[in-house]
């Protein structure tokens, strides 16, 4: 194994070797009463998070969490027990319970796993809380929780270790609780809607249905090169040809690139396509499906964006209806009325010496335009923008348009400064499709997918198709300003 590859193994502090030291006795002291220190079966009838929401006294009632905070009175315990949805206050008081027990809850302590059995009833304060009747050892944590009151500190170290930042950051938790949700809902209304999923290879000889450089791979029992998709299209394509109306896949996609506040290697993408459709039957889709997802999570439209430092820096509206404009429109906008007029170096120079926009000398001339768009449209947009018909060169799988056959039958929609989702007219001519194909690989014709072109030579329907980032909506919707924040387990250097 080299250096590189070499895991991770962060070493204990002497303070933290102290305590783990002393946790390793408790459990033998746990053991020494005939008591199992990591649990066996236990049936709950709610959880935490429910029974908090639909609290009443007088219930009788099972669950289980981890103890997060603890307030020693003596002969009367109050404990907080928690997992990742939400907490429930306990009371424990030694008349309640037998002495062996009492003996073992005293050899507990945060971080510790428990079910508890009791009655609901109202403390003095009105505090909703659990009458402990018996409780039953689930695990004893041997490593110490971090601080209850700090949390996690180190922002690096809550991606390298999600379960401390789960167990001690509230709102880190509630966000993944949310991203959980939001997936169940887009799965409902798809459903709901007659679309049925599908899962389609993740290993593929091609690596296509986008421009992007794929993690490759090696085959040993089919002895072949393969690499790890980078976005379903052509496969879901195919499952039009063979007869499926409506399809959907949510599920991974892999890009060996680069990686920022917006980009993670692995990533979740929803793609779905309708045979029938086109460009804006789609939109109309999106801008449905968002909206109703929103509302069911979180009973809003209304979604403030933050900054790293927990600043609000801009204000995302999803009320409906969502502007439509074309590309063009919105380019003439910001560089000026007369820009589709001027030379190509008259635009490279007005770009670069009016807009301040930079412009690598490696850009053709609808680079250039496209880089105003990014850095004078999509990157200063708040609220949702349908962008319709870009540049016919940029998206070789959609439709062009019937009027104008210099652009395509497409929407990108743009919000909170960056593109959420683009929307097609698929692309379904065998013929055209090849010479797009071919056009865009230029020699290196290798990565053109031959099979997926003959596929389209046994028909398929007229469609519209989307694609939509998860992890940015997730961060849309949770206001999250990092999609490491919004991934449990983000791609990460190996710390020296």
């Amino acid at each position: 194994m080299s250096e590189e590859q070499t895991p991770e193994i962060v070493a204990p502090s002497s303070g933290e070797e102290e305590l783990i030291a002393i946790r390793r006795e408790k459990v033998e002291k746990i053991r020494a009463l005939g008591v199992n220190p990591y649990g066996c079966r236990f049936e709950v009838t709610t959880s935490p998070a429910q029974l908090r929401e639909n609290f009443s006294e007088g219930q009788q009632v099972r669950l289980l969490g981890r103890i997060v905070a603890l307030r020693d009175m003596g002969k009367t315990q109050f404990f907080t027990i928690a997992d990742v949805c939400g907490g429930i206050q306990c009371m424990l008081t030694k008349k309640s319970v037998s002495e062996e027990m009492w003996t073992l809850w005293k050899l507990l302590e945060r971080g510790d796993w428990v079910g508890v059995e009791g009655d609901t009833f109202v403390t003095r304060t009105g505090e909703p809380t659990v009458r402990v009747a018996s409780f039953t050892l689930l695990s004893k944590a041997l490593r110490p929780m971090p601080d209850k009151f700090h949390g996690l500190a180190d922002q690096d170290m809550r991606y390298r270790k999600r379960h401390l930042d789960l167990m001690s950051n509230p709102e880190s938790a509630a966000r993944f609780v949310a991203r959980s949700r939001i997936i169940h809902e887009i799965r409902s209304f798809l459903a709901e809607r007659g679309f049925m999923e599908v899962e389609t290879p993740m290993l593929q000889d091609i690596a296509g249905g986008a421009a992007a450089k794929p993690f490759e791979s090696y085959y040993n029992a089919l002895k072949k090169p393969v690499t790890l998709r980078i976005a379903p299209e052509l496969y879901l394509k195919r499952l039009l040809v063979g007869g499926f109306p409506k399809v959907f896949e949510l599920n991974r996609n892999f890009r060996n690139e680069g990686i920022d506040a917006r980009h993670n290697p692995e990533f979740t993408v929803l793609e779905v396509y309708e045979a029938g459709g086109d460009f804006e039957s789609m939109a109309n889709m999106m801008e449905e499906l968002i909206t109703t997802v929103a509302q069911r999570v979180f009973g809003k439209l209304v979604f403030d964006q933050y900054d790293a430092e927990g600043n609000v820096r801009r204000t995302v509206d999803l009320s409906r209806p969502w502007r439509r404009a074309d590309y063009a429109d919105l380019v003439k906008e910001v560089a000026g009325a007369d820009w589709f007029d001027l030379s190509p170096e008259a635009r490279r120079s007005r770009a670069q010496n009016e807009l301040h926009v930079q412009i690598g000398e490696s850009l053709d001339d609808v680079g250039v335009t496209q880089q105003v768009y990014e850095k004078l449209v999509e990157e200063k947009q708040d609220s949702p923008l349908f962008v319709c018909h870009v540049a016919r060169d940029l998206v070789p799988l959609a439709k062009a348009n019937p009027q104008n056959n210099e652009v395509v039958d497409v929407f990108e929609l743009v919000m909170n400064g960056q593109e959420l989702c683009p929307g097609y007219s698929e692309q379904n001519d065998p013929v055209e499709q090849l010479e797009r194909l071919m056009h865009q690989a230029g020699e290196e014709t290798q990565k053109i997918d031959y099979d997926f072109v003959e596929t389209l030579e046994s028909g398929m329907p007229s469609a519209g198709g989307i694609g939509i980032g998860i992890d940015r909506l997730c961060m849309l919707l949770t206001g999250a300003s990092s999609i490491r924040d919004i991934i449990l387990f983000p791609q990460l250097k190996n710390r020296i």
